[in-house]
């Protein structure tokens, strides 16, 4: 998606919501003592890139539009 200068604009990703899902879920189960689902750190990692990855992408998208990336506003 490109906003009317031609940059590339980060839209809504049911992807990476289901992704997020999916690492919540694991970590969810782990705790409740599902036998299972053994391994609920992974869901914490998966969440921690997941969120790096959105975060970035806002940074850099910011960047490219305004040439600086104001942490303030972020």
């Amino acid at each position: 998606m490109h906003d009317n200068t031609g940059q590339r604009q980060i839209g809504y990703r049911p992807d990476i919501d289901g992704m997020r899902a999916i690492a919540v879920l694991s970590v969810l189960f782990f705790h409740l003592g599902i036998p299972q689902v053994s391994g609920g750190f992974v869901g914490v990692d998966v969440f921690l890139v997941i969120s790096g990855y959105l975060i970035s992408g806002i940074l850099f998208a910011e960047h490219a539009r305004s040439g600086r990336i104001s942490f303030r506003s972020f």
